[in-house]
């Protein structure tokens, strides 16, 4: 599938939703970039994502203090990278970001901080207001060689 794939979403349990929809597909060195300003319900798509692929997982804290978060699941294990208190591109090395690149699925909030160090091959998604104040609408483009779209479109 070429071009975006627009998706709107109702409420947060949408977003939910569709976190776990994309876990559904995953595999590992898979990498998803979520964009959005605060509040449009990034860490909400990755808790669906993560409670979709990691079935032994209660609870998914937002790692905005610890900077990273791992899960094992039965696709690979997720590591959840929350970058908006990163000062220098540089840093995300000492977060295990070369660890994660060889077999992890990656889900990375404020992927503008990787500055020239974001994978090629990856699903961009943006999350924007929708038209109501709790709807979002969800646009997703695959970059590189990324399969991601063709997997959520089947």
């Amino acid at each position: 599938m070429s071009g975006p794939l627009i998706i709107d979403l109702a409420d947060e349990a949408a977003t939910a939703a569709l976190g776990a929809r994309l876990a559904a597909g995953a595999r590992p060195r898979d990498v998803l970039l979520l964009h959005g300003d605060l509040g449009m319900g990034k860490t909400a798509l990755a808790r669906g994502f993560v409670m979709g692929a990691a079935s032994e997982t209660d609870e998914v804290p937002s790692p905005t203090f610890t900077l990273v978060q791992t899960y094992p699941s039965v696709r690979g294990t997720i590591w959840h990278f929350d970058l908006y208190r990163l000062k220098h591109p540089d840093e995300i090395w000492e977060l295990g970001f070369e660890d994660a690149l060889v077999d992890g699925i990656l889900l990375i909030e404020w992927p503008d901080r990787l500055g020239g160090l974001a994978p090629r091959d990856r699903l961009d998604l943006t999350l924007a207001l929708g038209d109501t104040p709790d709807a979002r609408r969800a646009t997703l483009l695959s970059a590189g060689k990324s399969t991601w779209l063709d997997r959520v479109s089947a």
